[in-house]
């Protein structure tokens, strides 16, 4: 591992150190961070705080938080309408049924049925398709029972079944759970139950049709919005944590490696010779670990990152970077692969040209794409030179900067005269949705 490489910050713990020390392998760490120097050449990474869970799984239990409220409603919901329901039977259509005694013992069982889904769905995990078909399927049972317990010209003037308001439980439990389109199924299963109990009151059973729709599709929405809520705020939560982690390894550092960088540049300056060669590598990686550390991995609200705060770093004595003023998203994956590209093909001129040659990053992010610029001058690269490394195996740039590009759906474009250097042109397909730098001023 050679030390004048870049530092790079990554996450780790280390129980058996002191905070904030140097141990004898060169390994810079406090509690919860390790520094360590890389190859050179090699670009700065973030740290990334350690979850005890998969972040897969982090949106899914922000849903489940932001749901629970909907669940304790729908409880609520349930025993309110089963209070309905014995209002009815007992007081305002007694008169209707033909079987009284059997009719109170549909509303024992709604009763024991309320408690029942009310402790399983206040567990999570218990919320499984199984207990939900379930639950449609014995509301449905019961909802049908109507049949043999009211008379039945009661049925054709549009008195309330047994079961009442009661039926919208499974639908509301549906849409919480699986969406608006599973609580519009849910309605409609429902919904034809409650048609075949009074097919000569078309009008009423519309009604319910209706509003069983209306609730199983609203409340599925609620609960879809409630999940991207949650999920925004906790992505929040994990930047504001990042910044503020950033901003502490900041300090760290100026305090620790930079330091050491600066005293390192300047006393090879004073030797001179070879170590003034060290000196002034060690000059660049401390500009581009400041560089790091004070610009930051600016990130969007859908996760992309900006192109700029990878590329920046780049820039040193020799090499001259320029972006947008304006934010260049990219998914992630994409820009780290991009980044990846560009600093091959800037090892590149390192390796062939020599460590005095100059190099140009330019990045423009048009519509549809963004492009990538390398230009250096260097004596250029020979005719028929890139198919013999290749021949050769040697495949720096067939696969660290054509293979990156083709796999991204992009391309990279190389261009050489001899004696006028070198210009390496990479082109990305932009992802759909993501916004475009505007000049300053622009409407």
């Amino acid at each position: 591992m050679e030390s004048s490489g870049i530092p790079r910050i990554v996450g780790g713990r280390h129980g058996a150190a002191h905070p904030e020390t140097w141990d004898d392998t060169g390994v810079f760490w406090r509690p919860g961070v390790t520094v360590t120097a890389g190859p050179r050449g090699a670009q700065p990474q973030s740290a990334q705080p350690q979850s005890a869970q998969p972040q897969s799984a982090q949106p899914q239990n922000a849903g489940r938080r932001r749901s629970e409220p909907l669940w304790r409603a729908i409880a609520v919901f349930r025993f309110a309408s089963l209070g309905y329901a014995v209002l009815l039977v007992g007081v305002i259509d007694r008169a209707e049924y033909s079987r009284q005694d059997w009719a109170w013992a549909v509303i024992a069982a709604m009763t024991a049925w309320t408690v029942a889904t009310t402790i399983a769905y206040a567990r999570p995990e218990l919320r499984t398709p199984l207990l939900l078909s379930a639950d449609l399927a014995v509301t449905a049972g019961l909802l049908l029972s109507t049949t043999l317990l009211q008379y039945p010209h009661a049925m054709r003037s549009g008195v309330m079944p047994v079961t009442a308001t009661w039926v919208a439980g499974p639908v509301l439990a549906w849409a919480v759970r699986h969406g608006r389109r599973a609580g519009a199924a849910a309605a409609l299963i429902m919904s034809g139950c409650d048609f075949v109990l009074r097919d000569e009151s078309i009008t009423v059973v519309l009604n319910g049709v209706v509003l069983l729709l209306l609730a199983g599709v609203i409340v599925g929405d609620l609960a879809r919005l409630a999940a991207e809520v949650e999920a925004e705020r906790q992505h929040a939560v994990q930047v504001e944590a990042a910044s503020r982690e950033r901003e502490r390894l900041a300090r760290v550092l100026h305090d620790s490696v930079l330091q050491v960088l600066a005293l390192v540049q300047r006393r090879g300056a004073e030797a001179g010779g070879a170590a003034a060669e060290l000196g002034r590598l060690a000059g660049q990686q401390e500009a581009a670990l400041r560089a790091l550390v004070g610009g930051g991995l600016a990130a969007s609200a859908s996760g992309d990152v900006d192109l700029r705060a990878l590329v920046l770093p780049a820039q040193s004595e020799r090499v001259t970077v320029s972006v947008p003023a304006q934010a260049v998203l990219l998914e992630k994956a994409a820009a780290d692969e991009l980044t990846s590209a560009i600093r091959a093909a800037l090892d590149n001129v390192r390796r062939h040209c020599g460590e005095r040659a100059r190099a140009w990053v330019l990045v423009e992010d048009e519509p549809g794409m963004v492009t990538v610029t390398i230009r250096d001058d260097g004596p250029g690269i020979p005719d028929s030179r890139l198919a013999e490394a290749a021949r050769a195996g040697r495949l720096g740039v067939s696969h660290s900067i054509r293979g990156r590009l083709r796999d991204l759906g992009g391309s990279a474009t190389i261009r050489s005269v001899s004696g006028e250097g070198t210009e390496v042109e990479l082109r990305l397909p932009r992802g759909a949705g993501v916004p475009v730098a505007q000049p300053p001023g622009a409407g």
